[in-house]
């Protein structure tokens, strides 16, 4: 009786595996990938890379370091191809792979800015940039429309202004289109703990982003 439990979890995976391989056509571009196909990998990387970048240079603030991390997690994709079993949507798998590498670069830099620490006159936080940004745009105008670049600065300093995690949440919800269970299969984290998390980033962006809409508005 003993050895049914272990063939039982055996067969559940199979047939998750054969679910996803079903419904997902990156996960069967992933298994060619495990039994060595170079097209197969340009292909993903061809799909993903744009988007990839977008989340992270959004949680790095960098394009050069959003690009290397990007490479980063291209290569986890490839070199992980042999022991590759589908368990989730290749999206997710995915993505859960860049968060671990975007957290890992962020704890490495935050370590490295402990050490290497020196007070600066001229710095800004989040909120101070946002202020400046909206003073430039208003000018003497209080009705004038922000312009595209302008807007998009302002929101990308509010999103800054959010916690990793929350930040990590919000893209993969805004740019991915993922769902609660997703996201929370990303990030490790319950869909329950996920929905908590979206509701406070979305309250904390709309208190920063609030003035700046107003701003904006005609009479």
């Amino acid at each position: 009786m003993g050895g049914k439990r272990p063939v039982a979890v055996s067969e559940s995976s199979a047939l998750r595996a054969r679910k996803y391989e079903s419904l997902d056509p990156d996960v069967r571009l992933m298994l060619q990938v495990r039994n060595d196909s170079a097209a197969a990998f340009e292909e993903l990387v061809r799909r993903y890379q744009s988007r990839l970048l977008t989340v992270l240079e959004h949680l790095v603030h960098g394009r050069e370091q959003a690009e290397d991390l990007a490479q980063e997690v291209f290569l986890r994709v490839f070199r992980a191809r042999k022991s590759y079993v589908p368990g989730a949507k290749f999206s997710t798998w995915l993505y859960t792979i860049a968060n671990n590498v975007a957290r890992n670069h962020l704890r490495s830099k935050s370590r490295r800015r402990e050490v290497n620490i020196t007070p600066r006159s001229s710095g800004a936080s989040p909120a101070q940039n946002l202020d400046q940004i909206a003073l430039a745009a208003s000018g003497q105008m209080p009705t004038r429309i922000v312009d595209k670049s302008e807007a998009a600065g302002i929101v990308r300093l509010a999103m800054e202004s959010l916690n990793e995690r929350q930040r990590m949440a919000v893209l993969l919800s805004k740019f991915e289109g993922m769902s609660y269970g997703d996201i929370a299969q990303t990030m490790g984290m319950s869909p329950q703990a996920i929905k908590s998390l979206l509701s406070r980033a979305r309250g904390n962006l709309k208190t920063i982003l609030e003035p700046y809409v107003r701003e904006g508005e005609s009479p």
